[in-house]
């Protein structure tokens, strides 16, 4: 098709996609030209819901009134060209898909476009089916980060109201004490697989290159969602069933916990080094043994250390497990607070961490210590009966 015919645009039946069952996804295609705007209109008008501006300031008063799922944006255009609408829209809507369409073919037009935040660039004028396929792709993308976002907000908004709810209410009837421990815990998993959702989204639009160092590694970010949701379905679980039974143990190697911790929970943090012995098994559940690491682990790098060392040894048939950070430390005063829960000095903190920690580990039979120096650090000792594998 020569550059700037869009007569191939035009269709006689516009092409269907879109369920009729499902409300269409919103699309603005944004184009000074007369032309090429209402033919890329017309041709996505049947699958989706499409508006049009002649201007980027029209466009982004458009994307502050309501809500798009893609904006089809013309790089080339008077007063304000589209880097710098891209710009000013991005400052509204972070979620929404914009598409680039440039006249020029010029790598680095679009290499601009793309570092400014286009999800994608097209030449112009568009392949009628390539253009089609990449608003739906792109429409879905979309949808899919607003529901990250949302769930987000949500979350935050949650932790908000029980943090109140806390600081109104000291947590002293533990039935009450355990939903609030539930959605403390739940709020990291739940983090780590929006992030790699995200992550998995924006590789997948990469993958259309067929790179296979980009499919490898889209492999590994679903693996860790798999285990951080598996996670996730655990502790909903053990609160679902709390009241009828008790977590079952099982022979589990706590060193192999903790390393899975540091990758699935801390996206293999060099912060956290794991030392001592290989392996160290005792009876336990896995999940419940998970949460105590998150915790710890979360609360040292939160509190400022640039290192955490988590060292495994045995002793006299003991499994021993130190946790030393190089952060800020803590009084006396304070350690007794922090162990018995209702105290933080985080913004967003619950303070029910090492609280959560020293009741875990008590059903384990095991024991937890808190050792800390105000301008040295802190060391946390836990102590599990050992076990031998068969």
């Amino acid at each position: 098709m020569p550059e700037g015919d869009y007569s191939g645009l035009m269709l006689t039946d516009p092409p269907t996609g879109q369920d009729s069952a499902s409300k269409p996804r919103r699309v603005l295609v944004v184009d000074d030209e007369y032309g090429p705007r209402e033919s890329i209109a017309y041709t996505l008008a049947t699958s989706f819901s499409v508006e049009t501006a002649d201007r980027a300031a029209e466009a982004l008063k458009k994307i502050k009134d309501q809500d798009y799922h893609v904006v089809v944006l013309d790089i080339r255009m008077p007063e304000m060209d589209g880097i710098k609408a891209l710009e000013e829209l991005r400052k509204i809507d972070p979620h929404v898909s914009v598409i680039i369409l440039t006249g020029y073919g010029m790598l680095s037009t679009a290499q601009q476009a793309m570092v400014g935040g286009a999800n994608q660039y097209m030449r112009k004028p568009p392949d009628v089916a390539e253009l089609i396929d990449a608003v739906r792709h792109q429409a879905e993308a979309a949808q899919l980060r607003r529901h990250q976002a949302k769930m987000a907000s949500d979350a935050i908004a949650l932790h908000g109201a029980l943090k109140k709810e806390i600081e109104s209410n000291q947590p002293q009837i533990w039935q009450a004490r355990a939903s609030v421990e539930l959605v403390h815990d739940l709020n990291n998993p739940l983090t780590v697989v929006i992030g790699y959702s995200a992550l998995m989204v924006e590789e997948a639009q990469k993958l259309a290159e067929l790179d296979p160092e980009l499919g490898r590694r889209m492999a590994d970010y679903s693996v860790i969602v798999g285990k951080a949701a598996e996670y996730c379905h655990h502790l909903s679980e053990n609160w679902r069933t709390a009241s009828k039974k008790t977590s079952e143990f099982t022979l589990v190697d706590i060193v192999a916990v903790a390393f899975e911790v540091k990758q699935v929970i801390f996206f293999g943090s060099p912060i956290i080094q794991i030392i001592g012995s290989a392996e160290a098994w005792i009876k336990a559940s896995k999940y419940e043994l998970m949460r105590v690491f998150q915790n710890v682990l979360k609360n040292s790098i939160e509190a400022g250390a640039t290192r955490v060392t988590t060292e495994f040894s045995s002793k006299g048939g003991k499994v021993l497990v130190t946790v030393t950070d190089n952060g800020p430390g803590m009084d006396e005063d304070r350690v007794h607070r922090v162990m018995h829960g209702g105290f933080t000095s985080k913004e967003n903190g619950t303070g029910l961490g090492l609280s959560i920690c020293r009741h875990l580990i008590g059903a384990h039979g095991g024991e937890f210590f808190i050792e800390s120096e105000p301008g040295v650090g802190t060391t946390i000792r836990l102590v599990f009966p050992g076990s031998f594998k068969k």
